[in-house]
């Protein structure tokens, strides 16, 4: 059986607690847009976690708003959908639910509280300047953090979350390189997202397709650089250079955006939550898109 999910802190919470009801021997980290473009083969044994609903699987969870590019599921199906602050709330809710007061369960539920706050971008400033235990630890595997691929790590950490607590985890020396290059890139990654940003009304526009070698950082950086702004566009290629990734964020200090992202994002085949959301467009339209979008975030406040 396989589960397949994104690569964020979100999905490694959903990960660590479906691995201990379920019999999984696989961990598959793909793109949700892998499944609403139909890229991604999905099987019927498959438990699909925080990306979009596909027939063909056999279990599905996540939080994300229903949008005219997703399929949506019928009333019977296996798991559970929801607007919630993550899938992984999700996830636990339903197993205890099935378990109730299950031990191995209410260890986590920490764990996922933290999911929560990363994954609602329920942050304090001291979480963006100096994060500490599991929103740190979700900075290492936030794909916008700038420090590459990790499956291999992901996969490692489901492993480690169920074994270990947090501070020992945090020990564990691939971790701590990663944590050891986000600290020391930080100032690096603050000076370029300063010089390939700029604000348009309530937007910051941050375009970093001229970057070859992106430092590492945390994303959210950028609401302390333009404070006054409620929602940011960020601009970057896709693999190999054959599409343009947009990605929209309420601030998380700033929270005054009418702007549903997931609605908007769902307009050029992505999708999200009201906050926040991604769409991959393809090269030849991606300037007509990134104009059109500009205009709608603007226009809503």
């Amino acid at each position: 059986m396989r589960l397949v999910t994104r690569g964020d802190l979100d999905g490694l919470t959903s990960a660590v607690l479906i691995t201990l009801k379920e019999p999984i021997d696989e961990i598959v980290l793909i793109h949700p847009q892998d499944i609403t473009d139909k890229v991604f083969q999905v099987r019927p044994d498959d438990i699909l976690a925080n990306v979009p609903y596909d027939p063909r699987a056999g279990m599905w969870f996540d939080h994300h708003l229903l949008t005219e590019s997703n399929q949506k599921p019928p009333a019977t199906f296996k798991g559970r959908h929801g607007l919630a602050p993550s899938a992984a709330r999700l996830v636990y809710d339903y197993y205890m639910e099935k378990y109730p007061n299950d031990p191995d369960l209410l260890r986590f539920a920490k764990l996922v509280d933290e999911t929560d706050r990363l994954d609602a971008a329920q942050l304090t400033p001291e979480d963006v300047e100096n994060p500490r235990d599991y929103i740190l630890l979700g900075y290492t595997i936030d794909s916008r953090s700038g420090l590459g691929g990790f499956e291999d790590y992901f996969v490692k950490l489901v492993d480690w979350l169920k074994q270990m607590p947090i501070e020992e985890v945090l020990q564990q020396p691939i971790v701590r390189e990663r944590v050891d290059r986000l600290k020391a890139e930080t100032n690096e990654f603050t000076h370029l997202l300063k010089r390939n940003s700029f604000q348009l009304h309530n937007v910051v526009v941050t375009d970093l397709r001229e970057i070859e070698r992106l430092p590492a950082g945390n994303r959210f950086i950028i609401y302390n650089l333009f404070p006054e702004t409620n929602v940011s566009l960020r601009v970057h290629w896709g693999p190999s250079h054959n599409s343009v990734i947009a990605a929209v964020g309420h601030s998380i200090f700033n929270r005054t955006c009418k702007t549903s992202v997931g609605d908007l994002m769902s307009k050029y085949g992505g999708g999200g939550h009201r906050g926040a959301g991604t769409c991959v467009l393809p090269l030849d339209k991606a300037a007509d898109a990134i104009d059109e979008i500009l205009f709608e975030l603007q226009a809503n406040g």
